[in-house]
């Protein structure tokens, strides 16, 4: 989360409000200065029940039923649904935007067109999301995009620390992996250790 959307984002989009957009959007909240936060649902009612939870704890959420307008606003696009078609079309990308792309685990899945992979700078949690993930495998394995498009894994990317261009659209696919479990638990636990 550190690494790829904009040191200066301040409008974020979750597209989904199943039991991980909470989450999502706090993380995101704890490393970018965002003021802003849609949240886009298929189930409207959703999107509206999980906002106004967020705003009880303080934080600047509301709910969207425009996809596209909150897409083409957005400077980070979080999307953590089960949806079996794309929803969010890379012509809705504007220039700087960041894709966090949780959701679309398996090869019946799918959260953003060809058109959004093929305007990204591609980043993948693990290679397993090349094949099992969705968005990417689906995308390689129909040619949309080569395999030298994706141009590295978490491992890579935080070891590497790319320059971000400002102007560059850039694409998180997480299948997720154990090793982030495990890192994540010896992060909290760190924190707890330091309280204690």
């Amino acid at each position: 989360m550190r690494h790829q959307p904009p040191p200066d984002t301040a409008r974020m989009l979750m597209v989904g409000a199943g039991s991980l957009a909470p989450f999502l959007i706090r993380a995101h909240m704890s490393q970018r200065p965002i003021t802003d936060v849609q949240i886009w649902n298929h189930r409207p009612e959703r999107a509206e029940a999980l906002a106004a939870e967020l705003r009880r704890d303080g934080l600047p959420v509301t709910a969207t039923q425009d996809l596209e307008a909150a897409v083409r606003q957005a400077d980070l696009v979080s999307c953590a649904t089960l949806s079996q078609e794309a929803i969010v079309r890379g012509e809705w990308l504007k220039a700087g935007v960041h894709l966090d792309l949780v959701g679309a685990f398996n090869l019946a899945m799918r959260e953003v067109d060809d058109a959004a992979l093929q305007r990204s700078q591609i980043y993948v949690d693990t290679q397993a999301a090349r094949s099992e993930g969705g968005d990417v495998a689906l995308a390689l394995q129909s040619g949309a995009i080569a395999e030298e498009d994706v141009r590295g894994d978490l491992f890579g990317l935080c070891a590497a620390a790319p320059e971000r261009d400002p102007l560059a659209i850039t694409l998180f696919k997480s299948v997720g992996a154990s090793l982030e479990d495990l890192a994540a638990a010896t992060l909290v636990w760190r924190s707890l250790s330091k309280t204690a």
